[in-house]
C-alpha cells in the first residue's frame, strides 16, 4: 500500500509499505477515506519529539472503511468508523476511569520503557506518533490496523460527510476537553492562546459551555478572522502588549480562563522564545513554552489555566511561584477522546457544533509530503488539510477561497 513515511527532519515521503494485517482477535483493518495533517504533526516534521525512526508511518487523524476484522471485534465489514488517536484497551484502571490516554495496556513493553524513564510512568499508546508511544503505524495511508477496535472506533452514520466527523479523531474532543478542563461558568472571560484547529474548537466549544466572552490571541490574519467569525474578540499579538491589552479588555482582573492551545513551538520575537529556540535547536531544551508563560502571568488570581498544547519534556523559566502565588488551577495532558466521541457526534448531529469551516486545502495522499511543507511554511494560507486517497496525484482543491481580514 502507499503511506507518507518520515524520513527526517524535514523529509517525509510517500512510499509503498507493507499491507496491515490482523494480529490479534480485537483488531480491525480500515480503507481509509479521509485522513488529516494535524498540527502536531509538526513537531515530529521538525524532530522535536524523540525516537522516530525513518519509514514511520504518520498521521493520527483518520477515518474509514472497516475491511477486516479480527475474531474479537465489535466492528462489521463496510461500517464507517472514526478512529480516536488515543489507543486504549477499555479495561484497565485508567480505561474504566475514562482516562483513556493514559491506557496502561496499549504502549507494548518494548517501547513502554523510554516513556517510564522519561516521564515517571509509561505512555499509552497513539497512532503515527513516535516509539514513545507504541510505534504504531499511522492513518496517513491507504490502509491501517486498528488494535482494540472494540474500544476506540465509533460507527459514523452514512448521512454525515467524512468531514464532518474526521475531525472526532483528535482536534475536536481536544479542543472539547480544553474548554471542559477550563472549568468555566457563565459570564467567564476565556483567553485562547493560538488559533490553529485545536484553538479554534476550544474557541466554539469555550462559547457553547457558556462563557461570556473568548478573546483569541494569534497573528496568523486568517485564523484571527476564523477565530472572529466564531464570535471571539481577536487581536494580533505583534500588535500590542498581550497582558496589556487582557488587563485592558478584563477592566484590570485578567481572564478567568486561559487555554493555551500553542504548546512546545511558540513564535514571536520574544527574549524568552529567542533564547528558548536556540536551547531546542542544540538540544538543550524541549520547549519553547513562552504562551504558557504569558497565560500564567495573564490569567486573573484565583483563576483556571488549561494546557491542550502539547508539550515533550522539561520547561525552562517556568513561572512556578507565580501559579503558586496567584492560587491557579491547571488541568492538561493528553485528550481521553472516547469520553467525548459520542456526545460530540450528537452535537454534529443536532448542528450545534460547524466541524468543516477551517478546512483550506484537500489534496491527494500522494501529494502529502509537499501538503506538509505548505502546512510547515504557510499557516496563514493553511488553516486545515484533509488528504484523500481516492484523489489523484496532483489533485488539489482550494477549500477556503480567500484569507479574510480580522
Amino acid at each position: 500500500m502507499r503511506a507518507l513515511t518520515w524520513q527526517g527532519r524535514h523529509d517525509v515521503r510517500v512510499e509503498t509499505v507493507p499491507d496491515p494485517e490482523i494480529v490479534n482477535p480485537r483488531d480491525a483493518i480500515l480503507k481509509i477515506t479521509s485522513t488529516a495533517i494535524c498540527g502536531s504533526d509538526l513537531h515530529l516534521y521538525d524532530h522535536y519529539i524523540p525516537t522516530l525512526r525513518a519509514g514511520d508511518v504518520l498521521g493520527h487523524e483518520f477515518m474509514g472503511e472497516v475491511v477486516e476484522v479480527g475474531a474479537k471485534s465489535t466492528l462489521k465489514k463496510g461500517q464507517r468508523v472514526v478512529v480516536p488517536f488515543t489507543i486504549s484497551c477499555g479495561n484497565c484502571f485508567f480505561c474504566t476511569k475514562q482516562q483513556y490516554s493514559a491506557c496502561d495496556n496499549s504502549n507494548p513493553a518494548e517501547t513502554s520503557d523510554a516513556s517510564d524513564l522519561l516521564m515517571g510512568h509509561p505512555m499509552g499508546g497513539a497512532f503515527g506518533y513516535a516509539h514513545l508511544t507504541g510505534g504504531y503505524a499511522g492513518g496517513q495511508a491507504e490502509y491501517v490496523r486498528v488494535p482494540y477496535s472494540d474500544v476506540g472506533p465509533i460507527v459514523v452514520p452514512n448521512h454525515l460527510a467524512d468531514e464532518e466527523v474526521l475531525f472526532l479523531s483528535d482536534i475536536l474532543p481536544t479542543g472539547w476537553q480544553a474548554a471542559v478542563n477550563a472549568d468555566i461558568e457563565p459570564g467567564d472571560t476565556v483567553a485562547v492562546w493560538g488559533c490553529g484547529p485545536v484553538g479554534l474548537f476550544a474557541i466554539q466549544s469555550a462559547l457553547i459551555l457558556g462563557a461570556e466572552r473568548v478573546i483569541a490571541i494569534d497573528h496568523y490574519p486568517t485564523r484571527l478572522a476564523l477565530a472572529k467569525k466564531l464570535g471571539a474578540e481577536v487581536f494580533n499579538y505583534e500588535d500590542v502588549n498581550v497582558r496589556e491589552a487582557l488587563d485592558e479588555m478584563t477592566g484590570g482582573i485578567g481572564p478567568d480562563a486561559v487555554i493555551d492551545c500553542v504548546g512546545m513551538e511558540s513564535h514571536g520575537m520574544s527574549v524568552d522564545n529567542l533564547v528558548d529556540t536556540v536551547k531546542a535547536h542544540l538540544f538543550l531544551g524541549t520547549e519553547r513554552p513562552h504562551a504558557l508563560r504569558q497565560a500564567i502571568l495573564a490569567c486573573r488570581k484565583g483563576g483556571r489555566v488549561s494546557i491542550p498544547g502539547v508539550y515533550g519534556g522539561f520547561a525552562d523559566k517556568f513561572p512556578l511561584g507565580q501559579m503558586m502565588e496567584k492560587g491557579l488551577t491547571v488541568k492538561q495532558g493528553q485528550t481521553h477522546v472516547q469520553k467525548f466521541t459520542r456526545p460530540l457526534l450528537a452535537m454534529i448531529e443536532e448542528g450545534k457544533l460547524d466541524t468543516t469551516f477551517l478546512i483550506s486545502h484537500r489534496a491527494s495522499l500522494e501529494d502529502a509530503a509537499e501538503m506538509y511543507r505548505h502546512w510547515h511554511d504557510e499557516q496563514n494560507d493553511y488553516t486545515k488539510i484533509v488528504l484523500k486517497p481516492e484523489m489523484a496525484k496532483g489533485t488539489v482543491e482550494k477549500v477556503l477561497e480567500e484569507p479574510v481580514a480580522a
